[in-house]
């Protein structure tokens, strides 16, 4: 049995739906996983597991200098054009062994310094040494993810998402079971890992197509396009989950460890459903943003993706809003103090939402100064708002900093693609 031919007859819709399928058995898995980390960690718990999240979405851009992006748009412009293809593969290849190996050093000699600073002692040293051992599998994953993506297989990708995940899962009890809090973290680093190992077998074959082994050399031909989305990296990733991890850090030492879980375990809710849209983006969004060169074009499907996906997300986060209590009884038994952080986190996120579709053009057309000003200013304002509003607000004062970062942060992203498409009209003009 097919999908229904209003499904099918819309790729958006397709992604979103497929998605959904994978999104609602991981929250069901995520519900019963937190549950426990709650239950059997606590409040501490929950926030340094939030700490070591961060170090592994940093080390995702750093092992790989932040070339994700640029694979997923030259992947989906260049899947023909298999000498092009080869040019800017060689030169990932260089990017990828020198982010592992950068990152791979640092993490090893500096472990001490760096559990002391996320978790003050330095009890996480072992942590951050098989971190910097696993580096290079994480930098694979990441590249060949960005081809998965790049191809907008989301079929496969679906597939490689939801087996891997469950596995991870798996890992992870096991882990919790077995050494408590310290097997978590040795599981969540591991995760890499295993998914690398999922993408081989379901998506081996077609990779083998794509990427020529045999023809890749150390030429850096494309290092000034990969360089770009080096830089947006740096700051969309990089400096985002730095920036939480002294936010979380901030709250442990000026409030108290309970709100910093509490603001974790409302930010990993978050991220869960705006897992929703990380995958749209990659898979739908950059690949037919690249492939749009026409204002009238790019408003007309910007149109189409906010008619399909905003009454969902809206609907999506009415119902999580007005379900909170029993959320938190269901997932976070004892949190209470998490209920007021809901309002403001859910309104900033779809706020974020609408922005993030406009901003997936700067990553399309590879526009970095746009990127990179709309970015760091979005970063900065997160930053200076919360510790503003956390002195009047307390832990209340992180989500209503990110509500209002978000509105600013729209408007800004909306003004700078207006201005982009006004200046291409006045150069065809003359």
């Amino acid at each position: 049995m097919g999908l229904p031919k209003f499904i099918s007859n819309n790729v958006v819709l397709k992604i979103t739906s497929l998605n959904a399928v994978v999104i609602a058995i991981r929250l069901v898995v995520s519900v019963f996983i937190q549950r426990l980390f709650a239950v059997l960690l606590g409040e501490a718990g929950i926030a340094s597991i939030g700490q070591i999240r961060n170090v592994m979405v940093m080390l995702t851009s750093t092992s790989t200098l932040g070339i994700f992006s640029g694979v997923v748009k030259y992947v989906a412009e260049y899947k023909e054009n298999k000498p092009e293809l080869v040019k800017m593969f060689s030169t990932a290849t260089v990017f990828v062994l020198s982010g592992s190996l950068i990152s791979a050093l640092l993490l090893f000699f500096g472990a001490d310094y760096f559990s002391n600073y996320l978790f003050a002692n330095t009890e996480f040293s072992y942590a951050f040494k098989l971190l910097a051992v696993i580096i290079p599998f994480i930098a694979i994953n990441r590249t060949l993810n960005a081809i998965v993506n790049g191809l907008s297989d989301y079929k496969k990708y679906a597939i490689i998402e939801l087996v891997s995940y469950l596995l991870a899962t798996v890992a992870i009890l096991i882990g919790l079971y077995n050494l408590n809090l310290d097997g978590v973290i040795i599981a969540i680093a591991l995760a890499p890992v295993i998914q690398l190992v999922v993408l081989g077998f379901v998506f081996g074959k077609k990779l083998k197509k794509i990427l020529p082994l045999k023809k890749l050399n150390f030429s850096l031909g494309y290092r000034n396009k990969l360089f770009a989305f080096t830089l947006m990296s740096f700051v969309s990733a990089f400096l985002l989950n730095y920036i939480e991890i002294n936010i979380r850090t901030r709250v442990a030492t000026e409030i108290n460890i309970n709100e910093a879980g509490y603001w974790t375990a409302v930010s990993f809710i978050s991220k869960n459903y705006m897992v929703f849209a990380s995958g749209l983006f990659t898979l739908y969004v950059i690949p037919r943003f690249a492939n749009i060169h026409t204002k009238g074009g790019f408003k007309k499907e910007v149109l189409k993706i906010y008619k399909t996906i905003l009454p969902i997300f809206g609907l999506g986060m009415l119902l999580v809003y007005l379900l909170r209590n029993i959320i938190i009884d269901l997932i976070y038994p004892d949190f209470k103090g998490m209920e007021p952080l809901f309002k403001w986190q859910l309104l900033g996120d779809f706020i974020r939402l609408c922005a993030l579709v406009l901003a997936h053009q700067f990553l399309a057309k590879r526009l970095v100064k746009s990127f990179l000003v709309t970015e760091i200013i979005s970063l900065v304002l997160f930053y200076v708002l919360t510790i503003v509003f956390i002195k009047i607000y307390d832990t209340e004062g992180i989500v209503i900093a990110h509500f209002v970062r978000y509105i600013i942060y729209f408007v800004l992203v909306a003004f700078l693609i207006w201005v982009y498409y006004s200046n291409k009209t006045n150069q065809n003009i003359k």
